[in-house]
């Protein structure tokens, strides 16, 4: 037996009111007496009565939801940001959705339609590696709703965008290795069709160049920066004729997958060879050897994407100035790549 879900008219009939008046004393109405409110209160109580979010939202344009979009909530750099997102916006009123899209485009699509359906007041994502095709995010846009991308985003999409400078991070990375001796710096880098993988490759590379380092392609790695795929690709930089003496990844947890490798095949680290991540994910202070990272500074992140949001949602509107903000990075240096420590 199905249970019927229930309604103001429901409350309405238990009190011999109308639906209206119900309507009116849950949404404290000065017109209503504080009796009537109360009686209708206890009756909601009673029956177990629900709002109806998605017609309130239909109604009144305004659902006060945020969708938030990740590619993984494992990650203590999304979920710092998340946390930070809906500590500005509960502030405010708001309750965030969170969807995660396990690095699929197809559910990453599937949540932009959930979301949409939902009626909620904007969305805030970073992108799935998988996602080339923009076509979902521009329904969005078509729609009116404030858009906000963090640390994944695309220019193309020409929309709000909180994250890091990924080029300098690289320039900050490969002139510490320099600084440690390094001459062979290797990259194992995320997929180059994601902006923010394509600007570290970009800088690794310039960063080789001004140091007259050389540029192999077979220093050049591209993976989805699992543990799995960092000790893959961490085989393969070991099995080159000419070994890097430092390796530089695009991701804590592949760097973590590359540490592994390299302490099951007794390789001296950071004498033989060096290695950094990225991220400052808390295991890397914890594992031995502590692994370099770059911090990114999620906290802030997350509160400056809540903060863009929240100026759209005061005008109303979707601003036709759009914001693009920028963090300085900082490495955190630690025994995975510290050659001068006695």
């Amino acid at each position: 037996m199905i249970k019927k879900k229930t309604t103001i008219k429901d409350i309405a009939n238990v009190l011999n009111i109308s639906p209206a008046a119900v309507s009116k004393a849950l949404h404290n109405d000065s017109r209503i007496s504080e009796k009537t409110k109360k009686a209708v209160r206890q009756v909601a109580k009673n029956l177990n009565y629900q709002p109806n979010h998605l017609a309130s939202a239909l109604r009144s344009g305004k659902s006060n939801l945020v969708g938030v979009i990740v590619p993984r909530t494992n990650s203590n750099f999304f979920s710092s940001v998340i946390q930070n997102i809906e500590e500005v916006l509960n502030k405010e009123g708001y309750n965030i959705i969170i969807t995660q899209s396990n690095e699929s485009y197809k559910k990453e699509c599937d949540s932009i339609d959930t979301l949409l359906y939902t009626q909620v007041d904007g969305i805030i994502a970073s992108m799935a590696n998988e996602t080339v095709d923009l076509s979902h995010y521009e329904k969005v846009k078509a729609k009116g709703i404030p858009l906000i991308l963090f640390d994944r985003g695309e220019n193309d999409l020409n929309v709000d965008y909180i994250g890091i400078d990924d080029y300098n991070s690289s320039h900050i990375i490969v002139e510490h290795l320099v600084s440690q001796g390094c001459k062979r710096i290797a990259h194992i880098g995320g997929y180059k069709h994601t902006r923010i993988y394509n600007n570290r490759i970009r800088g690794y590379i310039d960063a080789l160049k001004k140091y007259n380092l050389p540029l192999d392609d077979e220093l050049l790695l591209e993976g989805n920066l699992t543990i799995k795929d960092g000790k893959a690709k961490m085989l393969q930089l070991l099995n080159l004729k000419n070994r890097p003496d430092a390796v530089y990844v695009a991701g804590d947890y592949a760097a973590l997958g590359a540490l592994r490798v390299l302490k099951e095949k007794n390789i001296k680290i950071p004498q033989e060879i060096a290695l950094v991540g990225f991220s400052n994910e808390p295991f890397t202070s914890m594992v031995t050897p502590t692994i370099s990272s770059i911090e990114q500074h999620s906290e802030e992140i997350g509160k400056q994407a809540a903060y863009v949001f929240l100026e759209h949602a005061k005008k109303d509107t979707v601003s036709q100035t759009l914001s693009k903000r920028i963090l300085d990075v900082e490495l955190i240096v630690r025994d995975s790549s510290d050659r001068n420590k006695k």
